[in-house]
């Protein structure tokens, strides 16, 4: 969805600048006063509201993580926001439990001030990097080429850089205290951060950056799709040219965006046929693009021993006005390219999640049981060498 994404690249922006300093997100003082007299009550409802209480006061740190690990949740799923939920509660409850069993400790807290500022604006920081994805994925699923892969590059080498900057004292946010020296921790993490932004430098020359594949737009979706100064790169795997309806896909992989052109492409060769159901916003897609794909004896299967029918299920392009359809799965109506082929894999196999790989006969007839993410290049290698032995 377009509009979630940009929703969540505005959230994320502004949860960014209030980290950064800029202003502080509060709730009202009056709600924090109510709960608090409410907290005095004791027993079980006491307790309640004195936790209500610290949520509210704590708001302007709490939001914009909570934000941010609700966002990862509602874009990913998975077992991550889980993970980030627990630890975040433990954080909040483990010094209660802590102090109300040993108060002496209390005592020998640090006190909050420059140290917990840097981990704001470094949280901020963080945060207005992974918001560039969401704006991304949007300019990724109506293909505007606004945002394309060495923009987006040359942006989280800014805000890296930039943060490197802070973290070795060059540059002072509204709230940061004076010092005169930076702490270990922050240096090492200023220099963790340096090494980051230089790794992203030979990106915007066309290295494959498989350390952070799936962030990034993909490399046929670039200004120089090949690296600056190459035309191009990969294996020719067809003297005869381009197939009518086809296209260079990802390592100069001939694919097909039709199902029913690339089928006939595949009887005509007598070849088997891999369907790619893809998403042009999918993360785990572009991993295995960049990550297995890529590995040699993968690649030259896919060049040399298929027919890659690459089908984008977010694909916004409509139909035209004869193909639109009811859909006898969801009962929806079919509008766009992106919904056909979405219902297309919900309908034949019962699946809806991207990447999904299936490997299918000139009749149609499953080869093998289809696979989803599969980050171990030999298994995904296997697997396609089992599927073509089959056919």
């Amino acid at each position: 969805s377009v509009w979630f994404n940009l929703a969540f690249f505005v959230l994320l922006v502004v949860f960014a600048v209030s980290f950064l300093g800029a202003f502080e997100i509060v709730l009202p003082s009056k709600w924090g006063n109510k709960i608090d007299a409410k907290a005095d009550r004791g027993g079980i409802a006491g307790i309640f509201f004195m936790a209500l209480a610290l949520a509210i006061v704590s708001f302007s740190c709490t939001g914009p993580i909570v934000g941010t690990l609700l966002v990862e949740a509602a874009s990913k799923g998975g077992i991550a926001p889980i993970i980030g939920m627990l630890g975040f509660s433990l954080a909040i409850a483990l010094p209660f439990a802590l102090f109300a069993a040993f108060p002496g400790w209390l005592n020998s807290l640090p006190k909050s001030g420059g140290w917990l500022n840097t981990v704001k604006v470094t949280l901020g920081f963080l945060e207005l990097a992974l918001a560039f994805k969401f704006l991304s994925n949007a300019d990724l699923v109506l293909q505007l080429h606004l945002l394309e892969r060495e923009l987006f590059i040359a942006i989280w080498i800014a805000i890296f850089g930039t943060l490197s900057f802070y973290l070795f004292g060059k540059i002072k946010m509204p709230h940061d205290s004076p010092n005169e020296s930076i702490s270990v921790g922050r240096l090492l993490t200023g220099m963790l951060t340096l090494i980051f932004t230089l790794y992203l430098i030979p990106g915007l020359w066309g290295a494959p950056l498989k350390m952070i594949s799936g962030f990034p737009p993909p490399m046929q979706y670039s200004e120089s799709p090949y690296g600056v100064g190459n035309s191009r790169t990969g294996i020719s795997t067809n003297p005869e040219g381009l197939p009518e309806g086809a296209k260079y896909g990802p390592h100069d992989i001939i694919s097909f965006t039709d199902y029913e052109t690339g089928l006939a492409y595949a009887r005509e060769k007598n070849m088997p046929v891999l369907i790619d159901f893809t998403g042009h916003a999918c993360v785990n897609c572009r991993k295995m693009e960049e990550r297995v794909w890529s590995e040699a004896k993968v690649l030259e299967t896919l060049q040399k021993d298929l027919v890659l029918i690459s089908l984008y299920v977010d694909d916004k392009r409509e139909l035209p006005q004869s193909q639109k359809f009811i859909s006898e799965t969801t009962g929806k109506e079919i509008e766009t390219i992106g919904n056909k082929w979405s219902d297309f894999q919900i309908e034949r196999y019962k699946a809806n999640a991207q990447p999904f790989y299936v490997l299918i006969d000139l009749d149609e007839e499953l080869l093998i049981e289809p696979l989803g993410y599969e980050p171990d290049a030999d298994a995904y290698y296997n697997w396609l060498q089992e599927g073509i032995k089959n056919f």
